[in-house]
């Protein structure tokens, strides 16, 4: 009853509007102290220290800087229009170099906000000026922008890894696949949709297409090109080929950025203070709610919440399938109202023993939740992908456009979940060929 009244507690506080560091901290020390006493506060210290002492969390940051560095660069506006440019032919063009850009910048940053803001900026304006419906240009630019929550370098992963206690160069393998499948189907959508409806996207004439063609150069391609690559490379190559740890690498990726950017002609001291800002603002929010569930991840299991909860899943006779499919299901519901970092860090610490106790991969699990939390970023009402393109779009896009332009993509992303639980090789293979 004690551990039934502390998650009341807790959701009641959070639908009151309270921090959800705050609150995961304030709730929790309350139950801890009728529960342990004084002891509490001689054990919270030390749990705390010995958390925020992991070398992996340094890379949280670091990742941080790197992509609003490169943001600051200009790289990912002129790899838009190259990309356009390149694609022009091909019916759905613009959207589909939105979906490639999208992953690129995914791998090259792993941060949404940067990501949907400068192809809302750049990509938005070109589609609707094309005569792009709203929905099919918002719905494309608000999906490819939260592909970095699942192509690595992905802040996701790192704290999965993290709180699951999986190494973070294995979650990086592993997510490798399943992000590539998810940009291939993005694009198999919008060119089919193209093909279905060609009054709602319409095509390039032949002589746009050659005025064009006749901007690129092979200097130009080059360099857009090879910029991003370096950066992808000197980050998830490092990691692949053993050279580097994960935090060591996104100390690469943040230098490189920063040199990249320092090529472009862009290193300014203004944006050097806003990367540092930003990622430090970023960054304390993490380390906040993580300070917060550190402390509810010791009274639940100080009061043997664990074990309650495996023993009422014993008794229930569930299977591992079954307990997967409400863990997913919890989470899916959870994306409409909190965020991914409190999802990670109420959720998963909760059931990660479960998933032990059933002996099923945790690798596995990990990309299959990390799959499930990027649809967080599409779902209304507090999809931060959709606050993010309406922040940037023109007046005539409303909400309710681009709420109706996500749902096929939200769609997509459920039935690579389910195809990935039917064949959990999709995750596995790739760990398991490089080991």
């Amino acid at each position: 009853m004690i551990i039934l009244l502390l998650f009341l507690c807790l959701f009641a506080a959070l639908l009151l509007g309270f921090p959800v560091a705050f609150t995961l901290a304030g709730v929790s020390i309350i139950f801890g102290y009728f529960a342990f006493g004084i002891d509490l506060f001689y054990l919270l210290p030390l749990r705390i220290y010995g958390t925020m002492s992991s070398q992996i969390l340094i890379s949280v940051p670091l990742f941080i800087y790197m992509g609003v560095m490169l943001e600051k660069s200009g790289i990912a506006s002129r790899l838009l229009n190259t990309m356009a440019i390149l694609l022009g032919r091909i019916r759905g063009g613009l959207a589909i170099s939105v979906a490639i850009v999208g992953a690129m910048l995914a791998a090259s940053t792993g941060i949404v906000g940067a990501t949907v803001v400068t192809m809302g900026l750049m990509s938005l304006p070109a589609m609707l000026n094309r005569g792009y419906s709203k929905e099919y240009a918002t719905g494309i630019i608000a999906a490819s922008g939260t592909l970095g929550q699942i192509i690595p370098p992905s802040i996701v992963l790192i704290l999965m890894g993290s709180v699951m206690n999986i190494s973070i160069g294995d979650l990086f393998i592993a997510a490798v696949i399943p992000g590539v499948s998810l940009v291939i189907l993005y694009i198999l959508f919008v060119y089919v949709y193209a093909v279905i409806y060609p009054d709602k996207v319409p095509h390039f004439s032949e002589a746009e297409i050659i005025t064009y063609q006749k901007e690129l150069s092979f200097r130009l391609l080059f360099r857009t090109f090879l910029l991003p690559f370096i950066l992808i490379v000197a980050v998830l190559g490092s990691i692949f080929l053993g050279i580097a740890s994960p935090t060591e690498a996104a100390g690469i990726g943040a230098l490189c950025a920063t040199l990249l950017t320092k090529l472009e002609g862009k290193l300014t001291w203004e944006n050097i203070k806003t990367a540092a800002y930003e990622s430090g603002n970023l960054s304390s929010m993490v380390f906040m709610i993580l300070v917060g569930a550190t402390a509810f991840g010791l009274v639940f299991r100080g009061m043997g919440g664990d074990d309650f909860l495996v023993e009422l899943i014993q008794n229930a006779d569930l299977s591992p399938y079954m307990f997967l499919a409400i863990v997913m299901i919890g989470i899916f519901i959870a994306g409409f109202f909190i965020d991914f970092i409190e999802i990670i860090f109420i959720f998963m610490p909760v059931v990660t023993p479960i998933f032990m106790h059933y002996d099923m991969n945790l690798l596995w699990i990990a990309i299959l939740v990390s799959l499930n939390l990027q649809t967080s970023f599409l779902t209304p009402p507090f999809g931060f992908s959709l606050f993010y393109l309406k922040g940037v779009a023109p007046e005539s896009v409303k909400t309710s456009h681009i709420y109706k332009g996500i749902i096929p993509y939200i769609v997509i992303q459920i039935v690579l979940i389910s195809v990935i639980i039917q064949f959990p090789q999709i995750v596995t293979w790739l760990p398991e060929f490089l080991d």
